[in-house]
């Protein structure tokens, strides 16, 4: 139905969500230069560079730098006895784990952590602070490329020749986005899943292999990223070109013809469905980054702080309309 107050044809259903997130008549607005921006031969051309870097050894070396920082940043609250689970460790850990994964130094995390909070997103943009920066590492890894995945993306072809210096800024840049807001959202709503049921987090803790499966239905319960919207490049039914098309995530992770009993949180739910990362060929390549970072950061705080828990008298509150989660999880920490 097409909502006049906001401007937008809205598409609520769990099957109609998805099928607008993978058609090619909807493209990803505003503008930009990433992935999710790219179509046709071109975009199936940068997405067989990408997705090597999450396979084999790269993927080695992305789960080893994720995992690393994931027990920093929970050791740092070890000799504590309470903690904000979201200032002090969900709004850092992606944007760190997304520098280390890029190879940039570990000191320069606040720097892109600010940039996150400026405009800078999971679509990366046109950030000139950002590829300022970007721009002396990429000549390097050009010149003495390394394992890490910038030197993965300085050192790729596309038919036959390497990504500009524009297209690599922007697909770091779109990385380095992913770590921000919205990662920081999904891992903060994980977490008060979990705490708020703690004998799922019980088995979870037992049988780590499980955590992916959380992850996956924490992220249809409770998206980061509600609305998702697209733009028609070509008629639609009753959608002209030209109109903005609002994917209602949210509601179609809760849509109860796809799912039994939509509004409880089932760690072990047999088939969460899969859309707060995007469908179809627009799958954000960035998904993997993020469920490392869930799994690993989840890893670190019941090894860390195996005592953790609510703190006395609190329950989390999601708060927001288009990006949604817990403003602050206080924990006991021992």
């Amino acid at each position: 139905m097409y909502d006049e107050p906001f401007g937008a044809w809205l598409v609520s259903r769990y099957a109609d969500v998805r099928a607008a997130l993978a058609d090619p008549r909807l493209v990803a607005v505003p503008p930009g230069r990433t992935l999710a921006h790219l179509e046709g031969g071109t975009h199936s051309a940068h997405r067989a560079v990408v997705s090597p870097a999450f396979r084999g050894a790269a993927l080695a070396v992305l789960t080893a730098g994720v995992a690393r920082t994931a027990f920093v940043l929970a050791r740092r609250l070890a000799a504590r006895q309470e903690a904000d689970l979201v200032t002090e460790f969900c709004q850092w850990l992606p944007t760190a784990a997304a520098v280390a994964a890029l190879g940039l130094p570990y000191e320069d995390t606040a720097r892109v952590h600010a940039w996150c909070r400026t405009g800078l997103d999971h679509l990366g943009g046109h950030h000139s602070e950002l590829d300022a920066f970007l721009r002396p590492y990429i000549a390097r890894r050009r010149a003495h490329p390394g394992a890490d995945l910038l030197s993965a993306l300085c050192t790729a072809r596309a038919d036959g020749r390497p990504l500009s210096d524009e297209v690599v800024a922007g697909l770091a840049g779109s990385l380095l986005g992913a770590g921000g807001e919205a990662s920081a959202r999904g891992l903060a709503s994980f977490l008060a899943n979990l705490l708020d049921h703690p004998g799922q987090l019980a088995v979870v803790r037992a049988r780590p292999a499980l955590a992916a499966g959380a992850w996956a239905e924490s992220l249809r319960r409770d998206p980061p990223l509600q609305v998702v919207l697209r733009r028609a490049v070509e008629p639609v039914g009753a959608i002209p070109v030209g109109a903005t098309v609002a994917c209602l995530v949210g509601s179609a992770g809760r849509d109860p013809a796809r799912f039994a009993d939509p509004d409880r949180y089932d760690a072990f739910r047999p088939d969460p469905g899969q859309l707060a990362h995007g469908s179809g060929r627009h799958f954000c390549p960035g998904a993997l980054l993020a469920r490392l970072t869930a799994e690993h950061g989840l890893r670190a705080l019941l090894t860390v702080l195996p005592g953790i828990r609510w703190a006395p008298g609190f329950r989390p509150t999601p708060e927001g309309l288009i990006s949604r989660s817990p403003r602050s999880l206080p924990v006991r920490l021992r």
